[in-house]
């Protein structure tokens, strides 16, 4: 903590708008309140974003955020277009498929920089090119099959040779169980579980295999907070960015912070998946939350080649770039 408090004064003086012109109060010294809705139970990927909220990066913004945890029957799109929610963190490609579905949702900042997903497999699997003929695992969410195609294709591999099996989000298991030789999984997360259990698990990451290097979780509005509360949205954005420059400067403490919000989360994994995590919150030049329209828009292209979406998503409507400096 001692490291961490000087910080704050560090962020509070260099992020842009910061104490000054950007107040989301309602009025003088009232926080405004704020939902956020997480894409997943919490983990290291969220970590600033609890971060954000235990060092009171939030209310110095002038707002009071919210963090709401899914539940089995959450949907974070019905969330933010009845207004239930402020802010929901969207695997990129839901942010795909809800626009496509005529839902003006927009990306306002990356949370994590780099693809999560990737093909686990077993260690006699030297190379995705031997997935041919095998069984791999897939949930079967439509990103997985782009995804491991992706992955197949791009190491010269016939992926119509491919034997897929749903076995939902059962990677782990599965692959421990030797019932597939791989499974689509986030690296992140299972990559870390099956590389503690058999040190020889295999990893192929998308964007080793031909994907562009997208950011794989948002931070997304709706169009209409976007246009009416933008001093609002602009004013979480700030306070995230500087979660997550706190998580990358202090990882431990950020670790607490999280397993203090979330009771019962296992400190030495948290601790693994963020150190693998790291890298993945910075984009070019160390950058947090930048939104890069190049790389966005080989992102579309590659949304729509591989059939998650059927045409290129409209990266100027799907995202707003210019919250974060580039």
């Amino acid at each position: 903590m001692r490291r961490a408090l000087p910080l704050l004064a560090v962020l509070a003086a260099l992020l842009p708008g910061c104490g000054s012109g950007g107040d989301a109060s309602t009025s003088a010294g009232t926080p405004r309140d704020a939902t956020l809705v997480l894409d997943f139970t919490p983990n290291a990927a969220h970590a600033g974003i609890y971060a954000a909220v235990a060092h009171g990066l939030d209310r110095q913004e002038g707002v009071r955020l919210h963090v709401q945890v899914p539940g089995a029957s959450t949907d974070s799109v019905k969330l933010l277009l009845s207004g239930r929610a402020d802010f929901a963190i969207f695997d990129v490609h839901d942010l795909a498929l809800a626009r496509e579905r005529g839902r003006d949702l927009v990306g306002v900042m990356a949370i994590v920089q780099r693809p999560l997903a990737a093909v686990l497999a077993q260690p006699s699997v030297a190379s995705p090119r031997a997935l041919a003929g095998r069984k791999v695992g897939v949930s079967g969410l439509p990103s997985d099959d782009a995804v491991l195609r992706s992955i197949v294709t791009g190491a010269g591999g016939d992926y119509a040779r491919v034997h897929r099996v749903t076995i939902g989000f059962d990677a782990v298991p599965a692959l421990l169980g030797g019932r597939v030789a791989g499974a689509t999984a986030f690296w992140n997360v299972e990559g870390v579980a099956l590389r503690a259990k058999r040190p020889g698990i295999r990893e192929f990451r998308v964007d080793a295999y031909g994907a562009p290097h997208y950011p794989e979780l948002v931070l997304v509005v709706t169009r209409a907070t976007l246009t009416r509360n933008r001093a609002l949205v602009e004013a979480v954005v700030r306070a995230l960015a500087g979660g997550y420059s706190m998580t990358v400067e202090h990882p431990r403490q950020a670790v607490a912070d999280l397993r203090r919000a979330v009771p019962g989360l296992d400190r030495t994994q948290l601790q693994q998946q963020l150190t693998v995590l790291l890298p993945a919150l910075q984009g070019p030049g160390g950058r947090i939350g930048a939104l890069d329209p190049v790389t966005l828009r080989a992102w579309a292209r590659w949304e729509a080649r591989f059939g998650i979406v059927k045409r290129p998503p409209d990266v100027g409507k799907a995202f707003d770039t210019t919250l974060v400096p580039g």
